[in-house]
């Protein structure tokens, strides 16, 4: 009998023949184990041939984009690396600014640095290159885009790729530069007057320059985004400790090639970084409350669009234009699902917050250490007053005060290299320099600022006159060629898109508390272990001490 048994030959035919009457119940039970021990063998092994193929596929890509990146790298000058893992030991971050700059001396205005075997570092300094790298190196550094993805989840705002985050940076250009700066006053008298009266308190000691000038840019940045609300709001002094923590380690966990789960230290952070999001919810649902809202669906949209017909609850005018009408509701329909809900209004805080606080906080040292410098700007400021409403600010005509507030923001940019890529193409510059798509792109900030080529003999030196006869021309789209070395907000599609908000808004805040307020340094309290700047006194004016 079993010499008449035929067993199929493949595991199909051997299913279905399965199924039928007895047809191969004589069979050996052996055999037919067999047959699928042989198949399942089979089977295994050309996954692992298939698998074998793919991985070598992608090795051998990889491998061909490594030499096609040192084969372009080589014709770009730099140091010589005897390491195959890059250069090492720069060591602190100004000691590698000292580094570019001795680089630069030697190699001219482009060179190149190796960071890894895959990792290129190429520094620009000459100013039009830059304004020419800036305007085509379109794409952020994918650090930074990791470092707020653990920070604040998706955001398309901050998405590395400019063609993803596109469409969410106009729509915000255009609600601050349409609505915001199109208002008598970029911030509301009353939030103003809710800084001063917290002044008035500081002015009865010594207060710490960066904290201080901490909480000012939170509250204008807070009041912009959330409005009314966010005065009232109970743990906002909470919201913006939190923050801070948050903005100091974020660096440091992004720098991590695999995110490091096993690390307790990440999970306090995550847990920090959570604890932010439900903050952020509760106080846009306390903005919800203090507006009357109705709600509209789109029927012609996949996803309900909430629009919003805002009335303030309370007597005070309502100053939350950008969240009410850029993060509550969609425009346009450019929504991604990938998103995190609160994820563009976390990033805007903490973005706005660093770059406004660093240059409130270097207006006030420069103001401290060059009494001259403001006793000129309270006579223009009482001058600019007496000859406008009482309500207008007027800030516009206050040129000595943008002036030094230009100057400042030239001596101490938010960060001292701006840093760009192009991911997906090589670019081509008119020295004729072919840059390695991939690369990262960096521009010495503090270095091109301080260039003595650009700004003269006294480029290291505070002199806000340099700007007296540009302040209407710096914060415009096209500067004139004398001012491509002023960056700090950047420039190109990826410059700060409130950069104008923000150098209007300080300067409305200055105008305000020079007004009511002289600065002075406190002499002989600088050692002070748990001070993060100079000490400073807030001395209220004669004029306004009866008031």
């Amino acid at each position: 009998m079993n010499s008449l048994c035929k067993l199929p030959n493949s595991l199909i035919s051997y299913l279905l023949s399965s199924s039928k009457s007895n047809y191969y119940s004589t069979c050996n039970s052996e055999e037919g184990s067999r047959l699928l021990k042989d198949y399942a063998t089979r089977e295994f092994n050309a996954f692992l041939w298939i698998s074998l193929v793919t991985i070598t596929a992608l090795l051998l890509e990889k491998v061909f984009k490594l030499f096609r990146l040192w084969a372009k790298a080589r014709r770009i000058t730099g140091p010589a690396c005897t390491s195959f893992f890059g250069h090492k030991n720069f060591g602190s971050r100004w000691n590698f600014i000292d580094l570019l700059s001795e680089l630069h001396n030697k190699y001219g205005s482009v060179f190149k640095l190796w960071l890894g075997p895959t990792q290129l570092l190429v520094s620009i300094k000459d100013p039009e290159l830059i304004k020419e790298m800036l305007l085509k190196a379109e794409d952020k550094l994918p650090f930074t885009g990791k470092a707020f993805r653990l920070a604040f989840g998706r955001s398309s705002l901050f998405f590395c790729s400019y063609d993803q985050a596109e469409k969410r940076r106009e729509s915000l250009a255009l609600q601050l530069n349409e609505k915001l700066l199109g208002r008598a006053n970029v911030i509301p008298k009353y939030v103003i007057d809710c800084v001063m009266e917290r002044l008035d308190e500081m002015s009865k000691g010594v207060v710490d320059c960066k904290m201080v000038s901490q909480h000012m840019a939170f509250t204008i940045l807070g009041t912009t985004l959330f409005g009314d609300a966010f005065l009232a709001w109970s743990k906002a002094n909470f919201y913006e400790e939190l923050l801070m923590m948050i903005a100091k380690d974020a660096s440091f966990w992004a720098s991590y090639r695999v995110t490091p789960f096993w690390k307790q230290g990440f999970w306090r952070y995550q847990s920090l970084c959570t604890n932010l999001k439900y903050l952020t919810q509760d106080i846009v649902q306390q903005c919800r409350k203090n507006c009357k809202l109705f709600h509209h669906v789109d029927q012609n949209s996949n996803d309900e669009t909430v629009k919003y017909g805002m009335k303030a609850a309370s007597g005070m005018p309502t100053s939350g234009d950008v969240l009410q009408d850029k993060f509550s509701r969609e425009i346009d329909g450019h929504h991604n699902l990938r998103e995190e809900p609160c994820g563009n209004i976390m990033g805007m805080m903490f973005h706005g917050c660093i770059a406004t606080a660093g240059l409130v906080t270097n207006i006030l040292e420069r103001l401290v250490t060059n009494p001259e410098i403001q006793d000129k700007i309270y006579s223009e400021i009482i001058i600019v007053r007496q000859g406008s409403m009482k309500d207008a600010e007027n800030v516009d005509k206050m040129v000595l005060l943008l002036a030094t507030i230009y100057e400042s923001a030239r001596l101490v940019s938010p960060g001292p290299l701006l840093q760009r890529c192009s991911l997906k193409d090589d670019l081509r510059l008119k020295n004729g320099v072919i840059i390695p798509a991939g690369a990262v792109l960096v521009v010495p900030v503090h270095l091109l600022q301080m260039d003595d080529a650009s700004w003269g003999s006294d480029a290291s030196k505070f002199n806000p006159y340099r700007f007296l006869s540009k302040v209407g021309k710096v914060s415009d789209s096209e500067q004139d060629n004398s001012f491509t070395a002023f960056l700090p907000f950047g420039s190109g599609t990826r410059a700060c898109v409130g950069q104008k908000f923000v150098m209007q808004g300080v300067a409305t805040l200055f105008a305000s508390l020079l007004e009511r307020y002289e600065v002075r340094l406190q002499p002989g309290l600088g050692n002070d272990p748990k001070s993060t700047g100079p000490e400073i006194v807030f001395v209220r004016r004669s004029s306004q001490k009866n008031e």
